[in-house]
Order: structure tokens, then sequence, then C-alpha cells
């Protein structure tokens, strides 16, 4: 008869995500993650697998989080930029928070940490940044069809600023005295889409 799980793996599942995204994943070892978790080693392993592939799960949890607010923002009806502004806000907000700013956005150290070398996680970047990409291009196009921005800008190059500027502002919020910058960034790009 199996046994049944003493834990919740939703909640272990976001405690790791947590702890990953605090320490990074070279910096956390398998000792951490049990003492964090507090399950054991072979409870871990049964259900999540290895390091790197709870690390995986964490970072496709973390996709399925944030994810829905871009959609959210960006596909509002109506006017457009207010969802491109509020995103840059938001960015801005989160970048800049004592309490999340430091840690940055978990998919863009992984992008620092583990793409050049981790295929996997790699792949996980790329499709990220693809969906915010997309995401962006949209409400873009459908701004420059509804008059928001001049018909000679393309909606793609923006789209592609803005992701590059979003991640960029990920990292720059890490820093202290991040925050002056990150915020004249987001108002710059907010003026160039005018």
């Amino acid at each position: 008869m199996a046994r049944t799980k003493e834990f919740d793996p939703d909640a272990a599942l976001r405690a790791a995500l947590d702890l990953f995204w605090s320490r990074g994943y070279e910096a956390t070892s398998m000792a951490d993650l049990v003492e964090h978790l507090g399950i054991g080693r072979a409870s871990i392993y049964a259900t999540f697998g290895n390091k790197r592939e709870l690390y995986l799960k964490a970072m496709d949890r973390y996709t399925e989080l944030n994810d829905p607010l871009l959609l959210d923002e960006l596909s509002r009806p109506g006017p457009a930029l207010p969802g491109v502004r509020a995103l840059l806000d938001r960015f801005v907000a989160e970048s800049s928070a004592p309490d999340t700013g430091r840690a940055g956005c978990f998919v863009t150290n992984t992008a620092a940490e583990l793409a050049p070398h981790d295929a996997a996680a790699d792949r996980r970047v790329e499709l990220n940044w693809e969906q915010i990409e997309t995401l962006l291009h949209a409400a873009l196009t459908r701004a420059r069809a509804q008059g928001e921005i001049p018909e000679d800008r393309d909606p793609r190059a923006l789209a592609r600023m803005l992701l590059v500027l979003l991640q960029g502002m990920r990292v720059v919020g890490k820093v202290s005295g991040g925050e002056a910058r990150v915020r004249a960034a987001a108002q710059q790009a907010m003026a160039l889409l005018a």
C-alpha cells in the first residue's frame, strides 16, 4: 500500500522557489532544501527529483504565477499604452522594493546563472521571454492601430526594446541605488513610445 504524503507538495515547491530565488541555484544545497522545506531528502527526491529538477519545477511555478499578471496588464480592452505603463510601473516598484528587489526576477536570475550551460533552463528562459515579447507586441500593435503611438513605430522592435529594458531593470534593481536608474529608464521608455 502506498504511503500518503505527509507534506503539501505545492507548499514545498513554493518554499523551494523562495529559497532558490533568494540564494540562486549554485548557492542552495540539498541540505539547505531539506532544512527550508522541512521534509526529508528522500521525500524531496521522490516528489521532485534531484536538485536541478526541483529548480526547473520551481521555475515553472514562478512563470505560472507571474504570466497571468502580464496577460491581464497588456490585454485589457481599450487603450493599450496604459497597460504598458502599468507593466513598467510594476517592474519599477518590484525592482526597487526592499523585500523583493534584491532577489530580482527568477527568470532573469536563471538566464544569468544557468541558461548559458543548461539547455533546459535556457529553453524556459527563452519561452518566458518570447511570451513577454509577444504580449508586448500585441499591445503595441493595438496601440499603433488606435493612434496611441505614431504609425512609423515598429511594434516588434519596440516590444524587444521593452523586453530587454524590463530584464535590465531586474538586474539594476538588485543593486543598492538602482531605483533612480530603473525609474528614469521606465520614464524614458514611455517617452519613446509617444
